[in-house]
């Protein structure tokens, strides 16, 4: 409401001059107050009109996306409980160290790609992407190390010897999965700039058309068990990597990534680029972290397998709710990226005040989702009484939690759009970590609180974050992101045809 007023405050001069001359022209100044108000309106259904466009595929497709490890913890759940705790110990695992790195990393060509898109400098996308890629398989290796010696790790951190023996197996067999994931994140970056989420949609979908004949042929029929829940999770991601491989192949109209030299990338400046991604590294590590350390934090309750995979299944759940304003995060990431870049403020500004307001509806609904069926939801994962029970009693409060998790992720996507991934960063320090995880482990530990303790933990995390992204956006300076967008892709005056700008040299 706060930006609402305050991009009003802002419009009061263009709302005079409106009066101004409808009231010349028209003659009352009930019919000038009628014209303007008109206008608003018209602009916010553009706008929420030009973010559906966009947001709407990345929702389908990040659906479908998260079928694929819906699907596996179906898989993992058929195995046993064992399996399922060991299984979602190791995703945690591999999120925490592996999987929010690379997306952490390939978001630091989001702003570059998007701005530059707006000005109209395809080389800055080819060459960014290429230099991403790079950075993203050079970061494979030290990832890899650190997952084949993950068991004595989770040994280390007090983790049952049962559940870390069978999450050593899973996540030695992700690695096949996490080189795909290199490859997917910059490719998927690189077409959403142009707003191409069409071939995307179609890979994921003819991608998760297998994905369940594929766990079967695995798991139940070669008998491969927690091995081929891993192996079909890479499967995946190959099948869908392919599909856009094929697509750019085949396309006459798109960019290409591979289009320019390849030499060059390696003389030239990397600076902005590693800037840009450390920070949304480090934006989306703390994030990612703090859920996950939570799923660690539970093996420290009593009966650690009962919480492993009740905390499991909230994540999973919290995953699926995430789509929404992970794609409209997207969604204004690429509109305001896109508008700063064409040195339009203005209108950046009120794509920001549109886009927070439908994650804050959002928000709501999802709180009433995840009380209405609070009872029913857990027998999708397991039939263990006691999982379900502290899946039952939680899961309202999880819902509280998406009451600031989806408006301070749409907040996320702006500050992505403005190149201000750094500002997400300190903001998600200070409330996940100075706030949400000290509340957490007090809560359970100090207060007795046990697994209902970690989530009032990260509810508070949330609020805090939610408060701070707020502030952050009511004193953005729109006019000085956009000169902040020339600056990152201001175009080599020395030479015409280089596309190149100060953030590649």
């Amino acid at each position: 409401m706060c930006s609402i007023l305050k991009c009003m405050a802002v419009n009061v001069e263009d709302l005079i001059k409106v009066k101004e001359v409808n009231t010349e022209h028209n003659g009352t100044e009930g019919e000038s107050f009628a014209y303007y108000t008109f206008h608003g309106l018209k602009q916010v259904a553009e706008k929420l009109a030009s973010l559906a466009k966009i947001a709407c595929p990345i929702i389908i497709t990040s659906l479908l996306m998260y079928s694929k490890s819906f699907v596996s913890m179906l898989f993992l759940g058929h195995l046993g409980d064992i399996a399922l705790s060991g299984g979602s110990l190791s995703i945690s695992f591999a999120n925490i160290t592996g999987y929010s790195v690379l997306k952490g990393l390939a978001m630091g060509m989001e702003p570059i790609c998007y701005q530059a898109y707006g000005a109209k400098r395809w080389a800055i996308m080819t060459k960014t992407y290429r230099k991403t890629l790079i950075l993203l398989l050079a970061a494979i290796f030290p990832i890899s190390l650190l997952w084949l010696n993950m068991e004595p790790i989770l040994l280390w951190l007090g983790q049952d010897e049962n559940i870390a023996a069978v999450a050593k197996i899973y996540i030695k067999y992700s690695i096949p999965d996490l080189i795909a994931q290199a490859h997917f994140h910059p490719l998927r970056t690189f077409l959403r700039t142009q707003n191409i989420n069409r071939p995307l949609t179609i890979s994921v979908i003819g991608a998760m058309l297998l994905h369940c004949p594929i766990n079967y042929l695995l798991v139940v029929y070669l008998n491969l068990g927690v091995k081929g829940v891993a192996l079909a999770s890479a499967w995946n991601t190959l099948n869908v990597n392919f599909g856009l491989l094929v697509y750019l192949i085949m396309s006459k109209t798109s960019l290409r990534p591979w289009d320019g030299g390849i030499a060059s990338i390696f003389s030239e400046g990397w600076h902005p680029l590693l800037a840009l991604a450390g920070s949304s590294v480090l934006s989306v590590c703390l994030e990612w972290w703090c859920y996950e350390i939570l799923l660690l934090l539970c093996s420290l309750l009593s009966n650690p397998q009962v919480n492993v995979a009740a905390m499991g299944i909230l994540i999973q759940t919290t995953s699926l709710l995430y789509v929404f304003p992970s794609s409209l995060s997207s969604a204004l990431s690429i509109q305001v990226g896109h508008e700063l870049g064409a040195d339009q403020p203005k209108q950046a500004q009120q794509t920001s005040i549109v886009g927070f307001t439908l994650a804050a509806l959002w928000g709501i609904l999802a709180f009433l989702f995840t009380t209405a069926v609070r009872d029913v939801w857990g027998r999708l994962f397991t039939c263990d009484p006691m999982t379900l029970g502290l899946t039952s009693s939680t899961l309202p409060l999880l819902g509280f939690c998406e009451l600031g998790n989806s408006p301070q992720t749409a907040a996320c996507g702006v500050l992505v759009g403005s190149a201000r991934p750094k500002m997400g960063c300190h903001i998600n320090f200070v409330s996940f970590y100075l706030i949400g995880l000290p509340v957490a482990a007090l809560s359970a530990f100090k207060f007795n609180m046990g697994f209902f303790g970690l989530w009032f933990g990260m509810a508070a995390a949330q609020v805090s974050c939610t408060c701070m992204m707020v502030c952050t956006l009511i004193y953005t300076d729109w006019k000085q992101q956009a000169t902040r967008a020339k600056e990152l892709t201001q175009e080599n005056e020395d030479d015409k045809n280089d596309l190149e700008a100060p953030l590649l040299s």
